[in-house]
């Protein structure tokens, strides 16, 4: 059904308004936040909206917001929509959408589907958006190894690194407070309403609003989190669900990051192998690429390497550099390159891996992401406000990722979300979602951003199927070039079809 007869599948008390509306589609040019959005929606055959949801779902009569939408209609016999939420927190829906489009890269399953894309709550083009701080101010903040790799000698050093963390909760209040004001939205009463529990209704009200009675999702990375939100509050209302590069909801604050920190170290360690016979590599030997970048990092924490557009490249610009390439064996040739001139004191191809990292455009531009990420991640976790935890934690996180040391000590720095100005909405739980149809969990067993266990894990929480997609990349179904993992995904959603146990 369309959705004219009234919104299909039941819906929670006061929101009748949300979930009757009538989507208003359009052009999407207006909706493109960044140079690369500009081109993809551009793409002939998407159109976009603007969904009206509140802002607190205790208080529907409240203030509203709104989040972006954007649909590639079904090409053939259309069976419904299928959602899909890229990971971050922070990443556009819309965006990767607009991209599978462009390439159509699923024509099998646009066939029998229209593909729509989402900004979560805060993200893209969804308004307000979670904003922080101005270009130059974050150019500012890495230059001087904001956040994670301060200076923390001295007591001056620890107390200048949690003020940076304070300055920018600060500016996240102030900003979306500014933004904000002629909608009657405040930004601390905002922040406290991005969390993934909001994000799973909101989601609600779209699958509503599209006129399908249950709701098929794809969710890779962060995107599995908001799936799980899903299944545990309207397990009945689920048709299929792929979630890929699994986030584990029972996992605290504290463990999530030490499992993540030492599936990096993994990666580079593996990629590390890869390097060593070639040419330009600055290590000789697998066993001695830890101490090899150390050796070209560490200096940087003294003496940032100035580069050729003006800035300068601090320790934390390497590490994301590094870190970004290794996301998928793809980018391995370009790390390669960027460490060749690194050696050689040349900067600026890892800080371009940085820059990708961090959503920096060619024009000196941010995209929301990593703000986003920060205060959508605090509102989803517990927080550690204890001095000996902490200063614990950041040795254990040391220890773990030797290529990520930068030769100072432990210390009380804490993490941003131990100032954040209201309370999570999401602490580690088991979910135990009853009556909730069969999904499928995808994990990757050399996955640098969510360790493959914790697909297992949550494989298991939500008695799914399990595929295991053996390799050292995050993520595997669409957009991979994996032809066997598309095929599996596809049979699944399109007929629901479950891989086979084991």
């Amino acid at each position: 059904g369309t959705g004219d007869d009234g919104a299909p599948g039941p819906i929670p008390a006061g929101l009748d308004r949300y979930y009757h509306q009538r989507l208003q589609w359009g052009d999407c040019a207006p909706y493109a936040t960044t140079a690369d959005d500009r081109q993809s929606y551009r793409t002939p055959g998407l159109s976009c909206a603007r969904l009206t949801v509140p802002m607190d779902y205790a208080k529907p009569d409240g203030p509203t917001i709104t989040i972006g939408v954007l649909r590639k209609p079904a090409t053939g016999r259309r069976q419904g929509s299928v959602l899909f939420n890229p990971g971050g927190p922070g990443a556009s829906g819309m965006s990767i959408v607009a991209t599978i489009a462009e390439y159509n890269a699923d024509p099998t399953l646009n066939a029998s589907f229209d593909l729509v894309g989402f900004d979560p709550r805060g993200v893209g083009s969804s308004t307000p958006a979670i904003a922080c701080q101005s270009d130059e101010q974050r150019d500012a903040d890495r230059a001087e190894n904001w956040p994670g790799f301060m200076p923390s000698s001295t007591p001056a050093e620890v107390t200048a690194a949690n003020d940076a963390s304070k300055a920018f909760v600060q500016a996240c209040v102030q900003t979306i407070s500014r933004e904000g004001s002629s909608h009657g939205i405040d930004g601390k009463a905002f922040l406290a309403q991005v969390g993934t529990t909001n994000v799973a209704k909101d989601m609600d009200v779209l699958r509503a609003v599209l006129g399908d009675a249950k709701l098929t999702y794809v969710g890779w990375s962060y995107g599995t989190s908001i799936g799980t939100q899903y299944a545990e509050q309207f397990p009945h209302n689920v048709r299929a669900m792929i979630l890929d590069g699994a986030i584990n909801p029972d996992v605290d604050a504290a463990t999530d990051n030490l499992d993540q920190t030492a599936a990096f170290q993994k990666a580079f360690t593996t990629f590390a192998a890869w390097c060593a016979p070639r040419q330009g590599c600055p290590w000789t030997s697998a066993s001695r690429a830890n101490s090899a970048f150390q050796h070209l990092a560490q200096p940087l924490m003294a003496t940032p390497l100035p580069l050729s557009d003006g800035r300068v490249r601090s320790f934390l610009g390497a590490v994301t550099g590094v870190s970004g390439a290794l996301y998928s064996a793809r980018s391995w040739p370009d790390l390669l390159t960027a460490l060749r001139d690194f050696a050689t004191g040349k900067g600026d191809a890892l800080m371009a891996l940085a820059d990708d990292y961090n959503g920096r455009d060619s024009d000196g531009h941010y995209s929301g992401l990593l703000e986003a990420f920060t205060a959508i991640r605090c509102m989803d976790s517990n927080r550690i406000t204890d001095k000996a935890a902490v200063i614990k934690l950041n040795q254990q996180l040391l220890a773990a990722a030797p290529f990520q040391d930068n030769g100072q000590p432990a210390a009380a720095v804490f993490d941003t979300c131990a100032f954040w100005p209201v309370p999570p909405t999401m602490t580690p739980h088991v979910p135990h979602p009853d009556g909730l149809a069969p999904v499928l969990v995808i994990s990757t067993t050399g996955d640098p951003a969510t360790p493959y266990q914790d697909g297992v894990t949550l494989a298991g929480y939500l008695h799914g199927a399990l595929l295991t997609v053996k390799g050292t990349r995050h993520t595997a179904f669409m957009l991979s070039g994996l032809s066997c993992v598309d095929r599996i995904g596809n049979d699944y959603l399109i007929n629901l079809t479950a891989p086979q146990q084991g």
